[in-house]
């Protein structure tokens, strides 16, 4: 039975003790109509508690056969005071809170707790970031894993939504998916909501359906979790440059409206922490203030005239500091990411290769290429524009030239697509023509899969742009080359 549950079952028979009291004020007046509607009232309430749990524990539990006997106590009674039969009324509520007592014991002790976890991936490729957590939950006996893809939409350039995508058919054929129409969150109230998407509106690509905003799915739940879909180089905590770069991947929504955040390592929780702490403060623009400059929590010390703090408002700035830096030392964990489970995990003997793959990658005396796992990511297309065409041209030219010794497996960012028709579609076209030109010669494999770890566990080494595939790649162990959008062979 879920928490929820059982707390309504135990403030019922609180309900219950209190009735009784009347029942018994009722019987010493002689008021019959009183005393006999009030347990008309308590047995119509012990039969609701007694199909809802029955519903949830089974035919034949031990509190089913004490809510029978019960009702068939208060049965008696009820007929007794109907036809005027002599009853005292003390004997009457303690018989009836002798049975409530054994009610209570059995609520307390033989029903437990199921615990609810809902898991809502976005994109099927980043459903790495939440399976190891997963697993963990649906292998647990005592709690309901429920995996819920959530539809997301494409953006315009002016920021509306364009066409919806739903990848629920994408996922690996042992995560049993809901649909997301057929799970009733007010109804549920899920102990635990995950998420990976932080940025609610503010993507300018993307966006989920505006339910699954993190804002709002906090009012479904007792506790909302994000862990981020991506992992990143390890920062330095002391390094106020490299802090302030890492900023933006902070102050998002999702990190916000959370009770719990996930990060990949201590270090990048010291990171998440200094970030939010000075955020939180109103020294750090607000990205939901819909423009750069707009501070969030107002004034930041009371000030005299001449621009000294009183030291009472010094006192009580170092309080609400130090309350504010306690929040997010305890909301921010820095245990690990999902990502570096499930990539040290998969075991390249243990893949499902595609049959056109293998033609690629094996030699004529069936021994195996090295395989290049090229990456091209959404941030250097964004940075370098046509630079980054030319250089994607020059890079294939050179791996083709040399085909017959290395199968290279281009993966480019899953949102490259939409990315480039959002931000920069004067170059769509021309990029379009690269990616069928290179899956129409046949001599290298393209790879938009859902599934990353496959590409990275099949991989030798990994050459392209740096994003969070580096930091996965160096966890298994892989050689890996930046390559310079400057320099064409």
């Amino acid at each position: 039975m879920r928490k929820a549950q059982k707390k309504q079952a135990e403030d019922f028979i609180k309900l219950l003790d209190r009735a009784h009291n009347e029942v018994k004020r009722a019987m010493e007046r002689k008021d019959r109509d009183a005393s006999s509607e009030l347990l008309e009232q308590c047995q119509e309430g012990v039969i609701e508690l007694g199909n809802m749990i029955e519903a949830e524990e089974g035919e034949g539990f031990p509190t089913i056969s004490l809510l029978e006997e019960y009702c068939e106590v208060v049965y008696q009674i009820h007929e007794a005071i109907w036809h005027n039969l002599p009853l005292n009324a003390s004997k009457t509520y303690k018989s009836l809170r002798k049975l409530l007592v054994r009610i209570e014991d059995s609520v307390r002790q033989d029903i437990k707790v199921r615990r609810e976890a809902v898991f809502l991936p976005y994109k099927a490729s980043m459903w790495d970031s939440l399976e190891s957590v997963w697993k963990a939950a649906n292998e647990d006996p005592d709690c309901d894993a429920y995996v819920v893809p959530i539809p997301y939409f494409d953006k315009n350039p002016d920021g509306s939504f364009k066409e919806m995508h739903y990848e629920g058919d994408q996922y690996p054929d042992y995560v049993p998916i809901t649909r997301y129409e057929d799970y009733d969150f007010a109804e549920h109230h899920p102990d635990m909501i995950f998420i990976h998407n932080p940025y609610d509106e503010y993507n300018y690509v993307t966006s989920v359906h505006p339910f699954f905003y993190a804002k709002n799915l906090k009012q479904f739940t007792d506790r909302l979790v994000y862990i981020p879909y991506f992992i990143l180089g390890e920062p330095d905590p002391e390094n106020e440059e490299a802090v302030k770069k890492m900023a933006h991947f902070c102050t998002v929504p999702g990190v916000i409206y959370a009770d719990q955040v996930i990060v990949q390592s201590e270090k990048m929780r010291q990171v998440y922490i200094k970030v939010m702490t000075e955020f939180m403060a109103g020294g750090m623009d607000d990205p939901e203030s819909g423009a750069n400059g707009e501070e969030k929590g107002g004034s930041r010390g009371g000030h005299l005239a001449n621009g000294q703090k009183s030291g009472d408002g010094r006192i009580k700035s170092k309080t609400r500091e130090a309350a504010n830096r306690r929040h997010w030392e305890e909301k921010i964990l820095g245990i690990g990411s999902p990502k570096v489970d499930k990539i040290l995990n998969t075991k390249k003997e243990e893949l499902e290769i595609p049959e056109e793959w293998l033609k690629i990658i094996r030699k004529e005396n069936g021994s195996w290429k090295k395989v290049i796992f090229y990456n091209t990511s959404v941030t250097a297309f964004l940075e370098h524009g046509e630079k980054m065409l030319r250089k994607m041209e020059n890079v294939l030219g050179a791996f083709e030239e040399n085909k017959d010794e290395v199968a290279l497996l281009w993966r480019p960012h899953p949102l490259m697509k939409a990315t480039i028709e959002s931000m920069r579609p004067q170059l769509w076209r021309e990029y379009e023509k690269i990616v069928e030109a290179y899956k129409a010669a046949g001599w290298g494999i393209y790879d938009d899969s859902a599934d990353v770890d496959r590409a990275i566990a099949l991989s030798d080494a990994y050459y392209g742009d740096g994003s969070s595939l580096v930091q996965l790649c160096q966890e298994k162990g892989m050689p890996v080359m930046i390559q310079d959008v400057g320099v064409l062979e």
